[in-house]
């Protein structure tokens, strides 16, 4: 993939603030009018997407993770954590609906250094483990990351309202679809359900340059699993034959459906082989709400 997506924690709070930075100067842009835009998330306008995000990096700023009882024979309730964090959120963003749109980008870009310097202070690495808010622990780069593909999600939302296309050769948009290529074999074999012995190639054709593969394989319960195609760890076995399909699209295309904002229908991409299986791996591709 190229540019490659950070893997340090420097270069991921660098994506987070740039990302963050892109809402608030296209926020600044926008006249009274452009607030009420509605974008590709139904039922949401540009003023929407600007409100959840300060209200989202808020209520990470300030949360503080509330123990519940873990049973004994299971694990703690994590849709509970997740409900009680998104109420949390819901609640934030109800506050800001009398308000200007103006106000809540002066909320945003008053609260995004204070946000950063915060984040900057943290002694951590990407694998430390920290709690996780929103219900099993995590480490601090995967939080990172998610909070890296949501923000550039509502960019993007907001970009695309707006018709000012941009940062798709970012940082972040580079953490997006790394997020894209690594959940394949998932996606492929319980997703998808791709017959064992195919193999799907995605071939993005940018503004981030990406290619990766996956095949379904068979493990020894008989539970279909997806392999990655260039790890270097899965190769064919003996006379085995793959039934390679490819897909090829832009980094936009892949970004769009794979956020959920496009159904398979109305974005572009051309295959080269099977193409139901290219359709049906593509209907399943979304991996963030």
């Amino acid at each position: 993939m190229h540019p490659s997506a950070p893997d340090d924690i420097p270069g991921l709070l660098d994506a987070f603030d740039q990302t963050i930075q892109a809402v608030i100067d296209l926020g600044w842009s926008c006249r009274d009018d452009d607030f009420e835009t509605e974008t590709e998330r139904p039922g949401w306008v540009i003023k929407d997407h600007i409100s959840h995000v300060v209200a989202t990096e808020r209520t990470f700023a300030a949360y503080r993770r509330r123990e519940v009882h873990v049973p004994d024979d299971g694990p703690a309730d994590e849709a509970q954590l997740r409900d009680e964090f998104a109420r949390a959120v819901d609640a934030d963003v109800l506050a800001r609906g009398r308000w200007s749109g103006r106000e809540v980008v002066t909320e945003l870009a008053d609260f995004h250094p204070e946000r950063m310097k915060q984040l900057r202070a943290v002694d951590a690495d990407v694998e430390t483990v920290i709690g996780g808010i929103l219900g099993a622990d995590t480490t601090f780069g995967e939080q990172l990351r998610a909070r890296i593909i949501d923000v550039w999600v509502h960019e993007q939302d907001i970009r695309g309202a707006l018709a000012r296309p941009g940062d798709l050769d970012s940082a972040s948009a580079a953490v997006f679809t790394a997020a894209v290529l690594n959940a394949l074999p998932r996606i492929a074999a319980a997703g998808a359900r791709i017959d064992p012995g195919q193999a799907v190639v995605f071939d993005v054709t940018g503004p981030v340059l990406a290619r990766e593969g996956v095949r379904v394989r068979i493990d020894e319960h008989g539970n279909p699993w997806g392999a990655l195609l260039f790890s270097g760890q899965d190769r064919p076995e003996g006379d085995e034959q793959l039934e390679v399909t490819t897909i090829q699209l832009t980094t936009d295309a892949l970004t769009r459906r794979a956020a959920g904002r496009r159904p398979t229908s109305q974005i572009r991409f051309t295959v080269n082989g099977d193409e139901q299986l290219a359709e049906r791996l593509l209907d399943a591709l979304v991996i963030v709400s």
